[in-house]
């Protein structure tokens, strides 16, 4: 029966991104923003088993590109309502388990075509939320459908007996069960992608879910509620929980009856997550399993024999895409001292021209930082570079009234300084001098995280070396460290950058499953 509803489907193909070169689909996106922008302020209450709640604690999302523009209002949860929903989640495990894989896999597959349908309308949610430009939204969208097309399939061929080793005068085999009930804490930088992949993930291997997003991306979280429950995913199998981490995130986590939890975010709150899930609570029975991927201090060689042309697309790409705001992003060109300066030069160049202002205007490469609190931080950061390296680029006029910082490059950074060590995640590149190859990879590997990487380089022998030897989960030669894609590149760290999840990979779905061996005699 496996078999023949895998072979039902096509083979997994990545959804195409929409070029928004052409007029009409210039126009439809145009369209779709003043839909979306005619819904702003809508009011969304809390669902906890089928029952929507407004508990009157409200949380304003903001327009980063004009902060006059609110969004959504959302309801804000308490401790109370936090350990109400992991216990009707609890409630609802049983039965949701129980529904057959190719039923949950009919859902997912709903929700993917949902989303399709949908997608211009969520690509500009994702513009005036995220404050991502229109390929950066499209990106993410993509992703998304992606993610619960390649889900779908995996779980048809995990569902059913798994082939093991016959032993003689016996029937043997090992199948997978869903694990209980998961938290879902993702994070506001692809608020539906990963969203969505760790949410689905959780729901078609037979879990139920309690999703918290994130209090600055919540309305783009509960639009994704809207296409589940049109897809036919049960009431009582997820609860979309709005509300502050440090008051609903400790209490989920904590929960007796919460068996997992799946978090994309920074490294202090993956480890203290991983901390919390440690202790066994009263009335626990397993041991929690959490699945993290913390972010990244991503570099990218640049060797001696290389395109210099093509070295500083793909950093200015992997580093000012989104604003640097991507956990895959480089945040530190190490380039070979025979090219260093003509590199510079170039990349400099190249930056300079970059457009900055609010991300529903296509004209524009890059839009705001997601919040205050974040522009703060990375300004902090760019005055510490100053004094760290020379600063080359960075000192651009950027708009007004939103969440705006200009593309950033500090070049003669040296591998002790803050710029070089610790994660920024806003649009400052670090650049370093190296020697020759093998300083380059010692200066890259010289890091606790270990998330993405590339090299530029012709020579064969420095590539070999690479692929041993530089400690990254995602390794990317000749092109960019941003851009994973589904199925393609299964997305995972190491070190402080997680505990190599691999979404998007044929490794994934068991991270929400368990292994039982059932052995019978015959005879």
């Amino acid at each position: 029966m496996r078999s023949m509803a895998t072979a039902s489907l096509p083979g997994f193909r990545n959804e195409p991104y929409t070029d928004f070169s052409t007029p009409a689909n210039r126009g439809a996106m145009e369209k779709a923003l003043d839909r979306v922008r005619s819904a702003f302020g809508r009011e969304y209450r809390l669902r906890i088993g089928g029952e929507w709640i407004a508990t009157g604690d409200v949380l304003a999302s903001l327009n980063p590109s004009r902060l006059e523009e609110v969004v959504g209002l959302h309801h804000k949860a308490t401790v109370e309502l936090a350990n109400r929903a992991v216990e009707s989640a609890w409630s609802a495990f049983p039965e949701w388990s129980r529904t057959p894989a190719r039923e949950r896999v009919r859902m997912l597959l709903d929700a993917a075509r949902i989303l399709r349908a949908r997608k211009m309308e969520f690509d500009a949610w994702l513009v005036y939320e995220a404050g991502k430009t229109w390929p950066e939204a499209e990106a993410d969208v993509s992703e998304g459908i992606d993610f619960c097309e390649y889900y779908a399939r995996e779980m048809l061929r995990l569902d059913g007996p798994q082939p093991v080793v016959q032993l003689p005068g016996e029937r043997d085999e090992t199948i997978y069960i869903p694990l209980g009930v998961g938290v879902v804490i993702p994070p506001w930088n692809f608020p539906l992608a990963i969203l969505a992949g760790m949410t689905v993930a959780a729901l078609v291997t037979g879990n139920t879910v309690v999703l918290k997003p994130s209090s600055e991306t919540p309305t783009i979280a509960a639009k994704f509620a809207e296409v589940l429950l049109e897809a036919g995913f049960p009431e009582s199998s997820f609860t979309l929980l709005t509300g502050s981490g440090s008051v609903v995130g400790d209490a989920l986590v904590e929960h007796p009856k919460t068996r997992f939890i799946c978090f994309t975010g920074s490294r202090d709150v993956g480890l203290r997550i991983n901390e919390l899930a440690a202790r066994r609570r009263p009335g626990q029975m397993w041991i929690k399993r959490v699945i993290a991927e913390m972010g990244g201090k991503d570099a990218i060689i640049v060797d001696a024999g290389a395109d210099i042309d093509k070295a500083a697309d793909g950093v200015l790409a992997s580093a000012f895409g989104y604003q640097g705001q991507k956990c895959s992003a480089c945040s530190r060109a190490i380039v070979d001292a025979q090219v260093y300066d003509l590199f510079l030069e170039k990349l400099s160049a190249k930056t300079r021209n970059i457009q900055v202002g609010p991300a529903d205007d296509p004209r524009h490469y890059m839009g705001p930082v997601i919040a205050e609190s974040a522009r703060k931080s990375i300004l902090s950061y760019i005055e510490i570079g100053r004094k760290e390296g020379r600063l080359v680029v960075g000192d651009g006029p950027v708009p007004q009234g939103g969440y705006f910082i200009p593309p950033t490059i500090v070049a003669d950074v040296e591998p002790t300084a803050r710029i070089f060590q610790e994660e920024i995640f806003g649009p400052v590149l670090a650049v370093t001098k190296a020697r020759d190859f093998e300083d380059a990879l010692a200066k890259a590997n010289d890091s606790e995280y270990g998330l993405t990487g590339a090299v530029f380089s012709s020579d064969a022998g420095h590539l070999r070396e690479a692929r041993e030897r530089f400690h990254v989960g995602n390794l990317y030669f000749n092109r960019k460290c941003t851009g994973a894609m589904v199925g393609a590149h299964p997305f995972g760290g190491f070190n402080m950058s997680g505990t190599d999840s691999k979404a998007g990979g044929q490794d994934y779905l068991l991270l929400f499953l368990q292994a039982k061996s059932v052995a019978a005699k015959i005879g």
